[in-house]
């Protein structure tokens, strides 16, 4: 398969994708194996929460629509023409890399697997017992467009064996675990990582409530969410609970309602200072990560600091939101919108798969 082959292919991935909506699907004329695919895949998305509680319709939705609109010719082009050199030298150095995905939101790990095939190599995919049937269907789907790619891609439930490569996704607990097992083996290690937001007082309410959909979608499970607020001192929260009052029906789902009584209550026994409103508790804490329904908070004296701080803390953060108060930050309301350039833990993937032997 040539590159301009294997991207055709995901961009008509893309095009299935951009099918499915919350609002409504509807099955368009002229993308390939509907006849196949499509009910299957609608009835798939609506039993994905009799899989994992988490995976609501609402946010499997959403994982969609943001794939669709990453699986643009437009996107992948771009994505993949800084490696020009990189895809001449490794043309027919094809390689098997194991990948042990996480499952945590839906389809968190797509971007691996779209770019050990992309690259040219063979995908050995362990999923999470969270998540093992959205990708092997879009699997399905991808094999139907080109059945070339039957033999590139392995479902495995037991132990990885004969592969050359690996990217694991998990724990700080887990990690040490994978360092350890695949000493030997070219590898990138995944561990937990947390985005934070910076905020100064001056944001409008419109910033305030996109940042609580860096904070709530998908109920505050991805490394992507926003868990700890940095705020100068004397900040009242008064406008940033006004502000996602909007995301106040979170509350209605069961797994989150438990999470949000059982860390309140540990709080409060614990004798911790918090504010809450109803459906999140906010609480002063220097950690990066917040259990869910929960978010930290820290002071800080001066942006300069605070900078030097983040940059310390850099293997600990995977994203920073603010209104350009901190470096390379991103808009309020973006982190769970990533394009096909923003490697998780600034790993560039495609780079490690290209040029490892």
């Amino acid at each position: 398969m040539t590159l301009e082959t294997k991207k055709s292919v995901f961009v008509e991935l893309g095009k299935f994708l951009g099918q499915f909506s919350e609002k409504e699907s509807a099955k368009k004329s002229d993308v390939l194996y509907n006849d196949i695919f499509f009910d299957d895949f609608e009835n798939l998305i609506h039993l994905s929460q009799s899989h994992n509680g988490w995976y609501t319709p609402e946010q499997v939705y959403f994982a969609l629509k943001s794939w669709a609109e990453a699986l643009t010719v437009e996107n992948i082009d771009k994505w993949l023409s800084q490696y020009k050199a990189e895809f001449a030298q490794n043309e027919g150095k094809e390689k098997t890399v194991a990948l042990i995905l996480a499952g945590n939101i839906p389809l968190v790990g797509f971007h691996d697997f779209l770019s050990v095939l992309i690259t040219g190599n063979k995908a050995l995919v362990k999923t999470s017992s969270n998540d093992q049937h959205l990708l092997p269907f879009l699997a399905k789907y991808l094999i139907a467009v080109d059945e070339n790619l039957k033999d590139k891609i392995t479902f495995v439930e037991g132990k990885l064996e004969n592969f050359d490569a690996v990217i694991a996704t998990g724990s700080n607990n887990t990690a040490r675990y994978f360092e350890y097992y695949f000493k030997d083996k070219p590898s990138i290690i995944r561990k937990n990582r947390n985005s934070v937001a910076v905020l100064n007082g001056k944001e409008a309410k419109e910033d305030l409530e996109n940042l609580g959909e860096d904070i709530f979608r998908y109920f505050g499970l991805g490394c992507r969410n926003v868990s700890k607020l940095f705020v100068p001192k004397g900040y009242s929260f008064d406008g940033f609970f006004e502000a996602i009052f909007k995301y106040q029906d979170v509350i209605h789902y069961e797994k989150y309602a438990n999470n949000y009584d059982y860390n309140k209550a540990v709080f409060l026994m614990s004798n911790f200072k918090l504010l809450d409103n109803g459906f999140l508790t906010i609480k002063e804490d220097s950690s990066y990560a917040s259990p869910i329904s929960s978010v930290f908070y820290e002071f800080y004296e001066n942006i300069e600091d605070l900078q030097s701080r983040l940059e310390t803390d850099s293997e600990q953060i995977q994203c920073i939101v603010s209104n350009d108060l901190i470096e390379n930050s991103i808009t309020f309301g973006e982190t769970q919108k990533p394009q096909l350039w923003d490697y998780a833990d600034n790993v560039d993937t495609i780079t490690f798969l290209l040029t490892t032997k």
